[in-house]
């Protein structure tokens, strides 16, 4: 017995101690943000002071001091965020990560973004130079004299914070231009659709924005044959070899951001009231922290980005602002043929219009946790980026592997904007707007803007406006693939003829009816010269924000917010009467159906409705269209562009051609498509949710889901770290939460909400006191602290904090030089 007690005593015992160095370790982790530390690098003294959100004011004797103290407080807070941004940008998440990151790693060492940022560094403004030297300054002196515990993350994973540098900020600006401009996927994805069918097929998959026609383009599929371009494909329902490579961050399609500005003839104040609500990745923590900066000739509020020194979205003491992607079309993938003269193993030159070329090389290693360092060989053409050298299913799509031996076939090379070497004078035009005082001074600076193009609302105190903002490429004439396909590289045709200028990009001032809004549609008419992209999201949100502008004569910001918590889907109007018009031998048919009448698409997470109808929508997707493309490819388009402008438009022609499934010996019909998809959509929510149907709900399968990198694929770990709750809305809400139809593939959920309204802020510019915002998660990102998920449920239910705070005192960190 008395071992027994005593086994019992040391288990306790050890239990104490375990709870007692937990505290300790939670103590230490947590950031010193009272009293008084001294800082290297630092030339007067600061004070940052956090309200009762977590959120800072630094307040500083220079700009320069203010850069730091926000790197200061970026490091205190979200230090691992930092991090994975660094490690993104320099393809190195493969020695934190281990060989699971390799084909992540390898194609950003491919694509060459810290290259691209060691080149923009040279030619950066002594501005931005300095921005970015005193602002990393700040966060290395946090890393190497305040650190008192690393981050459970570091601890988790064996990993030592690394110092940050300019060129780190540059990489992860391009990394987000990255993620809002990535538009080489839709046409690698036509070139994977021209080895399964022709063009004018294509064209009805990936169709024009309603009421244009497809552009006139050659036959790309032809030519594809003509030269010889293959891949090692099965029969059409196994696809699996044409999957697309890493992919970014976030897609845009269907999910991109709203912002709108009503003018003072339309506002209760009398002065212009400005809202935004960017649509990105949803993670732990948010992409955004929001920060106040006072020093000499500034006084800007907002959200920041973990990275770099600036607000990128507020306001400041004359104008606020807000952004949308106009997701332009700034990418264009080239075939380069290689000369199967050289000798084996080289590869290393191409054919140009003037001859053949020698392919820029170079020498990279990718360290691999756990296993040997990878010797990896990135090559550079006159376009730009070899990313085919990266390997997998890009090699394999256009006949070559950059690591065997010499081979007839192609490589693949990518010309993208923001890789350009004076891409830095984005952060140039980021720092004139968070100085700017008025809407004129805004404009004139965003002619600096280069990538990622942005539909930008602007508004002081008596003018609003709109710019699109962002170097666009001008294509010849008789480039007739229209940069919608890879391009042969060594027809002087395809290559970009110069830039539109930037006086000339699409802009908005003062328009009688009182307002501009923007929600990534199409942002001029049809008269417009230049060809900005044929692949503006579909206008539901636009229409739908502008209807609710339009329903009444005076707008407050609290008719805004209403405006931004709207959840009525407009793109159910085209679907919805063939769904209610389905007909299922299955038991719960009736009872379903009875949930569907009277829904209007309103798409509330409390009904079932929203839930009836996307099921339905998936698995008529499924049924239309996996016989033409293949399950595994639509499985990966489910995930963002999803077919579904392609399947209103079959539905609504009735077009046999799609909706018959090849596989079978009938000839199925789109109705009879529709009622089969019903059946197994019942039989899906059955299996999910219950028997009763009127139990089901929407919010109970879409679920916010904020990931965080990497524990949310850890089964053990995801509770503690990633964050969710319950949503309403769909793909096409003006509250947006797009929803994901393929199986997650950790979890294997379907419905989950990924993309929404990462930031949701609405600006009075007759009273600063009253402007608002509110981000996905908390302002740290230390799981620990009580501040990494305290925004989440006010998000949800949509409300709002203070963006100059509410007066009341604060902790007061005062930083001096050391």
């Amino acid at each position: 017995m008395k071992w027994l007690v005593r086994g019992l005593l040391a288990v306790l015992a050890l239990v104490v101690l375990l709870a007692a160095a937990g505290l300790v370790y939670r103590q230490r982790a947590l950031p010193t943000t009272e009293g008084r530390l001294q800082a290297g690098g630092l030339r007067a003294a600061l004070t940052i002071e956090r309200d009762a959100h977590g959120i800072p004011t630094i307040r500083a004797a220079s700009l320069q001091d203010a850069w730091f103290g926000l790197g200061f407080a970026h490091a205190q807070d979200r230090l691992w965020q930092l991090e994975t941004h660094k490690r993104i940008a320099s393809g190195r998440l493969a020695e934190a990560f281990g060989a699971n990151a390799l084909e992540a790693d390898k194609f950003l060492r491919a694509l060459g973004v810290r290259r691209s940022a060691e080149r923009q560094w040279q030619q950066a403004s002594p501005d931005v130079r300095g921005m970015l030297e005193a602002y990393s300054a700040g966060i290395n002196a946090f890393i190497a004299e305040h650190l008192a515990a690393r981050p459970p993350e570091f601890v988790l994973l064996g990993l030592q914070p690394q110092a940050w540098s300019p060129l780190d900020s540059l990489g992860w600006s391009t990394m987000m231009a990255w993620d809002l401009g990535a538009n080489w996927g839709s046409e690698l994805l036509r070139l994977k659709l021209a080895l399964l069918m022709p063009t004018e097929r294509i064209a009805q998959l990936l169709p024009p924005y309603p009421g244009e026609t497809p552009l006139a383009t050659q036959d790309y599929a032809g030519l594809y044959r003509r030269l010889g371009i293959s891949a090692d494909k099965p029969a059409p329902g196994a696809t699996a070899g044409l999957a697309l490579p890493w992919q970014p961050e976030s897609a845009v399609e269907g999910a991109g951001s709203n912002n709108w500005v009503v003018a003072g003839t339309r506002s209760r104040t009398g002065s212009p009231l400005l809202a935004n609500d960017p649509h990105l990745k949803l993670s732990a923590p948010a992409l955004w922290y929001f920060a106040r900066l006072e020093a000499p000739g500034l006084k800007v509020a907002g959200a920041t980005m973990p990275g770099l020194p600036l607000v990128v979205l507020g306001q400041n003491e004359h104008v606020a602002w807000g952004f949308t992607n106009t997701a332009p079309d700034v990418q264009d993938l080239y075939l380069e043929r290689i000369n199967t003269a050289d000798a084996p193993g080289t590869k290393q030159r191409y054919e140009t219009p003037d001859g053949w070329a020698q392919f820029e090389q170079f020498a990279e290693t990718i360290r691999v946790k756990g296993q040997p360092d990878v010797a990896f060989n990135a090559r550079q053409s006159r376009h730009g980026p070899v990313i085919s050298d990266a390997g997998g299913a890009v090699a394999g799509l256009v006949g070559i592997d950059p690591e065997g031996p010499a081979a007839p076939g192609y490589a693949l090379a990518l010309r993208w904007t923001a890789l350009d070497a004076d891409a830095s004078a984005t952060l140039d035009a980021g720092l004139a707007f968070n100085r700017a005082r008025s809407v004129d001074e805004f404009i004139a600076a965003s002619a600096q803007y280069v990538a990622p193009m942005q539909n930008m609302v602007v508004a002081d105190a008596e003018r609003i406006a709109m710019v699109a903002a962002g170097r666009v490429p001008l294509r010849r004439p008789d480039n007739d693939l229209r940069g919608l396909a890879p391009a042969p590289g060594w027809d002087a045709r395809y290559d970009w003829a110069g830039f539109v200028a930037a006086s000339e990009t699409p802009r908005e001032r003062d328009p009688a009816r009182g307002w501009i809004a923007t929600a990534n549609q199409r942002v001029h008419g049809p008269q417009y010269p230049h060809y900005i992209t044929s692949e503006w999201a579909p206008p539901y949100r636009q229409q739908r924000i502008e209807q609710l502008l339009a329903a009444r004569p005076l707008h407050s910001v609290e008719s805004l917010a209403a405006i931004q918590a709207d959840v009525f889907s407009a793109a159910t109007q085209r679907l919805l009467p063939l769904l209610q018009r389905a007909k299922s031998p299955h038991a719960l048919a009736a009872a379903a159906q009875h949930e569907l009448k009277g829904f209007e698409g309103t798409m509330t997470a409390e009904r079932a409705a929203p839930l009836i109808f996307w099921a339905w929508a998936r698995q008529l997707t499924h049924g239309v269209f996996s016989d033409d493309v293949g399950p595994v490819l639509l499985e990966r388009q489910l995930a963002s562009r999803g077919f579904r402008d392609a399947l209103e438009g079959v539905l609504e022609r009735d077009d046999t051609g799609w909706c018959d499934d090849q596989r079978t010996p009938v000839v199925e019909t789109c109705a009879g498509q529709s009622d089969a998809a019903f059946t197994r959509a019942l039989d899906e929510l059955q299996a999910l949710q219950g028997p009763d149907v009127t139990q089901w709900r929407w919010g109970q399968a879409h679920t916010a889901r904020s990931e965080h990198r990497p524990f949310s694929r850890v089964a053990g770990l995801a509770p503690w770290f990633e964050l969710r709750t319950p949503v309403g809305g769909d793909t096409y809400t003006v509250n947006v939460s797009r929803v994901g139809l393929r199986p997650d593939a950790t979890t294997g959920e379907l419905y989950l909400d990924e993309h929404g309204p990462s930031l949701r802020a609405i600006y009075d510019l007759g009273d600063r006191a009253k402007s608002r915002f509110m981000h996905s998660s908390g302002q740290s990102g230390l799981a620990l602290s009580n501040d990494y998920r305290n925004f989440v449920e006010r998000w949800s239910r949509n409300e709002y904090l203070p963006v100059w705070g509410d007066g009341r005192a604060g902790r007061v960190l005062t930083l001096v030089p050391r």
